[in-house]
């Protein structure tokens, strides 16, 4: 807990290393960049600008709720309720803040209290893609049968390619690779420029043991950003999986 324990006042000399301008200081500024780390993959990185932001004004909605996701997505479960109770104590009844605690308490195995939390945030008023993403994963996750009703509700609501690409991550999360690649296939098919597009479903690939398209996939993550370091991994690991003695054995014996 003490990694995080004054986590709204940022780490400024690890935020300063990351591939992105560290001379700005509004708080527009801190959300771009967190935002572009996010859409990276690089999700500590954008956890330290949404912190950032927060530093300079701690009524930003979407630094809170920034700060809780990414917290999610690096397996910072207990983290991301403390931070959300924290965000909701500030901004009662919000509905996105509602959704990422429910999101928090669901990866924590609190299944009845993630629904509670859910149903509270889906009756707020407005709607949001976040919102139906967590619907989603609480179904999956209760093994229910909603959880493509609810993604496709999110991808409906904002048609940003983010939103698939996060729900390829929730069922790669839950083990479900054939249904992350259906929802990491549409990511890439809405933003074919965005290299973590393609790790994603090169990753999904990969679970799934299709081979040659994830190595297609993976090359061409490492066009787009060819200091990838895990898509080489992954490249790496798939021509491992290629060579064997055994198989240059079996090779030999068909001539």
């Amino acid at each position: 807990m003490a990694r995080f324990d004054k986590l709204e006042l940022g780490a400024h000399e690890e935020a300063d290393r990351a591939d992105t301008p560290s001379l700005r200081q509004d708080e527009p500024d801190w959300l771009r960049d967190a935002d572009t780390q996010r859409r990276c993959g690089q999700y500590e990185n954008a956890l330290r600008f949404y912190s950032r932001a927060l530093e300079n004004d701690r009524s930003l909605i979407k630094g809170w709720l920034g700060q809780v996701q990414m917290l999610v997505l690096l397996d910072e479960w207990p983290e991301a309720e403390l931070w959300s109770k924290k965000a909701l104590e500030l901004f009662p009844g919000n509905a996105d803040l509602l959704a990422a605690q429910a999101q928090a308490v669901c990866r924590q195995g609190g299944f009845a209290r993630a629904v509670e939390l859910s149903d509270g945030s889906l009756k707020q008023s407005g709607s949001s893609a976040y919102r139906w993403l967590v619907r989603g994963e609480i179904m999956l996750a209760r093994k229910q049968d909603t959880d493509r009703h609810c993604f496709d509700k999110a991808q409906q609501l904002d048609s940003d390619w983010l939103v698939p690409l996060e729900s390829a991550l929730v069922y790669l999360y839950y083990r479900q690779p054939s249904k992350a690649l259906a929802r990491a296939q549409r990511a890439v098919e809405k933003a074919p420029d965005q290299y973590y597009t393609w790790y994603v479903q090169g990753t999904c690939q990969l679970r799934l043991e299709h081979a040659q398209p994830a190595r297609q996939s993976f090359e061409r993550c490492l066009e787009l950003c060819p200091r990838h370091v895990e898509a080489q991994a992954r490249l790496t690991e798939l021509n491992n999986r290629g060579w064997s003695p055994m198989r240059l054995v079996r090779r030999l014996f068909r001539h």
